[in-house]
C-alpha cells in the first residue's frame, strides 16, 4: 500500500493553473486572429481595425501642387483668321466716310461761294428797269414832264431797296443817337432843342435793321 501511495501522483489543481500560465498554448481561433492582423488590406479587415489606405497613382502632393496654368506653358492661343478681315473692313469703312466728307464739304463750300455771287441776283433785276426809265427819261431831254419823270424814277428806286431790306434813318428833330447819327457840326438855334438834330448833311441807312450807314448830321448846343 505504500508503494503504490507513492507511485499515485494526485494532481493538484493549483499546480496545473500556474502551469498553463507558465507555458501557454495558442489556441488556433487566436492564431487566425493574429494571422488576419499581420495581412495587409487586400483582404478584409479585422473586425474593429480600419485599414490603412494606400495613396492612388499620381494622388500624391496634389494638395500642395497648384493646378497648371495654360497660358504659363509658353503657348499661344491659336489667332482666328477673321481679325484680318475685321480690320480691312474698318479701313475700307474709314476710307469711304472720309471720300463722302470731303466731297460734302466740297459741295457745301461750293453752295456758299454760289450763295455770295447771286445773292444780289434779284434785287439786280429790279434795278435794270429802273435804269430802263433813266435812260428814257435821259433820251427825252429837258422838258415840261422832265421833273415828274426823274421823281417816278426815284419812288420806283426806293421802293426796291425797301423791299430788299433797306431803310431810311430818321434824324431831323430827333434826338442826337451816337448809334445811328454821325455828328459832323453843331450850331445855335432856336428852331430845335439844345441836343437836337437840326440838320441832316447824308442821309443813314439800315439794312434788315442793321446799321450799314449812319447819318451825318448837324447838332443843336
Amino acid at each position: 500500500m505504500s508503494e503504490e501511495a507513492r507511485e499515485i501522483r494526485i494532481e493538484d489543481p493549483a499546480e496545473e493553473t500556474s502551469a498553463a500560465q507558465a507555458d501557454p498554448v495558442m489556441e488556433p481561433e487566436s492564431e487566425a486572429a493574429a494571422e488576419a492582423e499581420q495581412t495587409d488590406c487586400c483582404g478584409e479587415p479585422a473586425e474593429g481595425q480600419e485599414c490603412p489606405k494606400e495613396p492612388v497613382d499620381g494622388a500624391e502632393g496634389s494638395s500642395d501642387e497648384e493646378p497648371e496654368d495654360p497660358d504659363q506653358d509658353g503657348s499661344q492661343p491659336e489667332e482666328s483668321g477673321e481679325e484680318p478681315e475685321s480690320g480691312a473692313e474698318d479701313n475700307a469703312r474709314y476710307l469711304r466716310l472720309l471720300a463722302e466728307f470731303q466731297n460734302y464739304k466740297k459741295r457745301t463750300e461750293k453752295e456758299k461761294s454760289d450763295l455770295y455771287s447771286y445773292a444780289n441776283e434779284k434785287i439786280m433785276t429790279e434795278l435794270l428797269e429802273v435804269m430802263d426809265n433813266f435812260e428814257r427819261a435821259l433820251e427825252q431831254g429837258e422838258s415840261d414832264g422832265f421833273k415828274e419823270g426823274m421823281e417816278l424814277i426815284f419812288n420806283q428806286l426806293e421802293n426796291v431797296l425797301s423791299k430788299a431790306g433797306l431803310a431810311e434813318i430818321a434824324a431831323l428833330g430827333e434826338d442826337f443817337d451816337p448809334n445811328v447819327h454821325n455828328a459832323v457840326m453843331t450850331e445855335e438855334t432856336d428852331e430845335y432843342e439844345s441836343g437836337k438834330v437840326s440838320g441832316v448833311m447824308q442821309k443813314g441807312y439800315t439794312l434788315n435793321g442793321k446799321v450799314i450807314r449812319p447819318s451825318m448830321v448837324k447838332v443843336v448846343n
